[in-house]
């Protein structure tokens, strides 16, 4: 549903030419819309893409309730192999790194967007001018009172012109075509970098199956994580997007600790103590609570410990700065699920995932 309404929204802004943004739209949104617009192949690959990444811990519960656990981790497997072919076909349309999430973000607020124009509405008849005055805008119906002095203008700023205009200077991604963001594939080691991270997934959801108490996929998926950075290209600094895609891989290795033998032995055991710990504090015995409800969903989920990537909305703007938030309407619009499964799992499915992952930010 989210994804419906950024879609409707990303129709309006277009035949909206009177919108204007307040910031430049980001480099990964525009090198997805870009390819998005230009090929509807890649558009309805990467949506199903991201459906499938944001329903696949609810198909898991499902599995698990109505049918054997062999049924189940073929079910995963199975969605792993779905996953692994979209990411293969928009691999061979783009030529490019993929991109993690492949659709465009919302990078603005629906609330700046300007106020439909009734008479211009296809379902309503056009209708006379409003008689009424014009409203004057807020900023302009107290001109009396002075505005503040700007930071570089203060007598004792500790800000300097060149730490002003800095962030304000154009880049060379700033004045790239969208599509041209990011180099192509060129050399086979490229090639294979990529498939070998697009494989490690259904690699290691396959391993699981023959025996989840084994070291076997930890060690697999690790080796092939590795060796997929070893063989990858390094971005100049100049790519921004391709280096900042490459710097969320790396940062996704962390999700190791959550896994296999390293969480049984390393990693629970830490996070208990400290949900104990913080079980007692007068301020953290609610953070406390929610760890320990949220470890048992650890050892039995698997899609627990992949996260989904949740979307960010732009909610405002403070001092220039794009003030964002992840998607809410996530929560409102699947409260459904608690007529199937239990409270709990529905809550861990929508709240888990964006504490963690703004924790980690």
């Amino acid at each position: 549903m989210s994804m419906y309404h950024d879609a409707l929204l990303a129709k309006i802004i277009q035949t909206d030419k009177n919108y204007r943004p307040l910031i430049p739209a980001s480099l990964h949104t525009r090198f997805t819309r870009a390819w998005s617009d230009k090929d509807a192949r890649y558009k309805w690959a990467a949506r199903v893409l991201q459906l499938i990444k944001f329903l696949e811990l609810v198909v898991e519960m499902g599995l698990r309730r109505n049918v054997s656990s062999k049924t189940k981790w073929r079910g995963v497997v199975f969605l792993e192999a779905v996953k692994a072919s979209l990411r293969f076909f928009i691999l061979k349309i783009t030529r490019k790194p993929l991109l993690s999430p492949p659709i465009p973000e919302r990078d603005f607020d629906p609330v700046s967007l300007p106020p439909s124009n009734v008479t211009s509405s296809p379902t309503l008849a056009p209708s006379s001018p409003s008689e009424s005055p014009s409203v004057t805008p807020d900023h302009l119906r107290n001109n009396h009172i002075p505005l503040p002095p700007h930071a570089l203008m203060s007598p004792r700023s500790e800000t300097t012109a060149e730490d002003y205009l800095l962030p304000k200077a154009m880049t060379t991604s700033s004045v790239k075509p969208s599509l041209s963001l990011i180099k192509s594939l060129s050399s086979p080691q490229d090639w294979v970098s990529e498939s070998i991270y697009i494989l490690r997934p259904l690699v290691y959801a396959s391993l699981l199956v023959s025996g989840r108490r084994s070291n076997r996929p930890l060690v697999v998926a690790l080796v092939m994580e590795i060796f997929s950075r070893n063989l990858r290209r390094t971005p100049p600094p100049s790519a921004a997007l391709e280096r900042t895609e490459y710097a969320r891989r790396d940062r996704d290795m962390l999700w190791y600790l959550l896994r296999g033998s390293i969480w049984q032995s390393y990693t629970r055991p830490k996070v208990e103590a400290l949900a104990t710990h913080a079980s007692h504090a007068p301020l953290f015995g609610l953070f406390g609570a929610f760890v320990q409800d949220w470890i048992p969903l650890i050892d039995e989920y698997y899609y627990s410990n992949l996260l989904p990537d949740l979307r960010r909305i732009v909610t405002g703007h403070v001092q220039g700065v794009a003030v964002v938030e992840s998607d809410k309407n996530l929560v409102s619009e699947v409260t459904i699920l608690t007529e199937r499964f239990s409270t709990f799992e529905v809550r861990m499915v929508l709240f888990a995932p964006s504490m963690i992952q703004q924790t980690l930010d």
